[in-house]
């Protein structure tokens, strides 16, 4: 039995896993209900950092096209290959910045984008069968090339043949049909953008001593640990399921590039370079020099789309946990107590920032920030600078309370299958998932509700 081409809902090796366990009571409570607990600006900002966080927001929600010529899609630079036409397309859950949508989702019930995407604006293309009304947003990418090598790269699910703003193009979409059936796919979902500015502000001497002080602890539940590193300074990258992105800059105009197939100012070559489907100069996202015929402007107005990307990540605050319970208040404890947080950092501070009220601050995203070797079930066959096949950056867990979708490929909705697929041959979480199945059901449960709860 293979498991890498993993099904849009749950790998089988998480089947096995769960049909080995004994039935219980507890459940997953499901997405927390009420208005979205994150999406504003950080609290402290000056009003002149406020603004340029509400006009990048702006940016942010902006939906491209080819030229920029299509009502409604007055962005440029869409394909020629594409996953989506706008940021917050994927990052919308539960507000603008967050992961994926989806139908179950009490705060923005709509279906899956990438399906209408398919044909949009006269586009000819056919919706793989990963890509679902009801699932989650998905970039896919190969694991090997036709010759065999590593490949690793994003596969765009679309391109822009057939499109009102592409004539002439005649791109083919890649052969994902082919590719599932040889287990040579795989998928991510989007991470959400909340509070990242104080990750990025967490010097790294901070997540070093951090993740020293728990060496011994996850020694004896066999818990390594390693930071992925920019190979050009040797200093520690953070963002990305593989923690392979330096900064949110570099997050924001590589998203742009892959995702969207904008070229800009970091990446500035068009991908897909093929006769008959460039309609643009590169870079096609660039720094104003004008702002609508005028020298003048605000830092937004003249800055580039990625540098309104980044801005708007950075400026963000962070998710806010609902008010405690006894219930989350013991599940708290025992998300302690059974090892979780030796990977799942509660606290990290901030160092020195140029930005009202983000230098020394004492926030909770659930990450040491590190990468950890999670096992066969989660695997996914991709190398992204020191980060090996199965190895992923520990995934904040701040906001996971509204979240739907859950571990790097969206494969379930439930909390607990999130968790036991943590288990695998060369986990370096087997030990802490142990402990949980030793709990009580209504200790598992105080614990489900503790992380429904952030």
């Amino acid at each position: 039995m293979t498991c890498r081409g993993v099904s849009p809902v749950i790998s089988c090796l998480s089947v096995v896993l769960l049909a080995s366990l004994p039935l219980a009571s507890q459940n997953d409570p499901g997405p927390r209900p009420g208005p979205a607990a994150a999406g504003s600006f950080y609290s402290t900002l000056n009003s002149n950092e406020q603004m340029f966080f509400t006009q990048a927001l702006q940016r942010f929600q902006e939906i491209d096209s080819v030229s920029g010529n299509i009502a409604g899609e007055t962005g440029s630079g869409l394909g020629p290959t594409f996953n989506g036409n706008g940021c917050a397309q994927c990052h919308s859950q539960p507000a603008v910045g967050g992961s994926s949508p989806g139908l179950s989702s009490p705060q923005n019930p709509i279906a899956n984008p990438q399906v209408a995407l398919a044909t949009l604006d006269g586009a000819a293309n056919s919706v793989p069968s990963f890509i679902t009304s009801d699932g989650p947003v998905r970039e896919a990418r190969f694991i090997k090339n036709s010759n065999g090598a590593l490949d690793g790269g994003v596969h765009g699910l679309y391109t822009i043949a057939g499109r009102s703003d592409a004539v002439g193009c005649t791109l083919a979409q890649p052969d994902f049909a082919t590719a599932l059936t040889s287990d040579n796919v795989i998928f991510r979902i989007p991470t959400p953008l909340f509070g990242l500015g104080l990750v990025e502000a967490t010097p790294d001497v901070t997540l070093e001593a951090n993740l020293a002080a728990t060496a011994s602890a996850r020694a004896a539940l066999k818990i390594g640990g390693v930071f992925n590193a920019s190979g050009n300074d040797g200093t520690i990258t953070r963002f990305g399921w593989k923690a392979q992105n330096k900064s949110l800059l570099m997050f924001s105009g590589e998203a742009y590039n892959v995702e969207i197939g904008v070229s800009n100012e970091l990446f500035p070559n068009e991908r897909s370079l093929v006769p008959g489907c460039v309609f643009n100069g590169s870079p096609e996202d660039a720094t104003n020099l004008l702002n609508n015929g005028s020298a003048a402007g605000t830092a937004s107005e003249m800055s580039s789309d990625i540098v309104n990307f980044a801005a708007f990540s950075r400026l963000s605050a962070p998710p806010a946990p609902a008010p405690p319970t006894t219930s989350t208040q013991n599940g708290a404890s025992l998300f302690k107590s059974i090892g979780c947080s030796l990977c799942h950092s509660p606290t990290l501070t901030t160092g020195p920032s140029i930005y009202t009220g983000m230098s020394n601050v004492t926030y909770n995203p659930y990450s040491d920030f590190a990468l950890h070797h999670m096992g066969s079930g989660l695997a996914d066959g991709v190398h992204q600078g020191s980060a090996g096949p199965d190895q992923f950056r520990t995934a904040p867990l701040w906001g996971l309370g509204q979240r739907l979708f859950f571990l790097h490929d969206g494969r379930t909705t439930d909390l607990i299958q999130a968790i036991q697929s943590h288990n695998s041959s060369g986990s370096e979480a087997n030990g802490v998932v142990k402990k949980y199945n030793s709990l009580k059901s209504s200790q598992q449960q105080d614990l489900l509700n503790f992380l429904r709860s952030l």
